[in-house]
């Protein structure tokens, strides 16, 4: 009866190390010190950046609307250029008069 529970911690033991790459000692610490170094500067960083670079523009538009400038793409000027499909052979009435 006791070496069934100690089989089962033994197995649990065996599960764990396995499931966490098979190392043992200074290789396992060392293998999780770099994948979590590499984890951070990948994921965690970047989005925390990103969080604080928003907050800022969100303060500094609070302070000063007139001061704020928002960094985006323009959004294209339709002209009469023939760009837009059907718009070519048309004419201006006005430019005609």
């Amino acid at each position: 009866m006791a070496s069934s529970w100690r089989r089962t911690i033994g197995n649990l033991r065996s599960f764990v190390g396995n499931s966490l790459g098979g190392l043992r000692g200074g290789a396992n610490f060392a293998s999780w010190v770099v994948a979590g170094t590499l984890a951070y500067y990948l994921w965690v960083k970047p989005s925390q950046d990103l969080k604080r670079e928003q907050e800022e523009r969100a303060a500094l538009a609070a302070l000063d609307p007139n001061r704020y400038v928002e960094k985006r793409k323009p959004i294209p000027d339709p002209q009469e250029t023939g760009l837009i499909y059907g718009n070519k052979n048309r004419t201006n009435n006005k430019s005609e008069q």
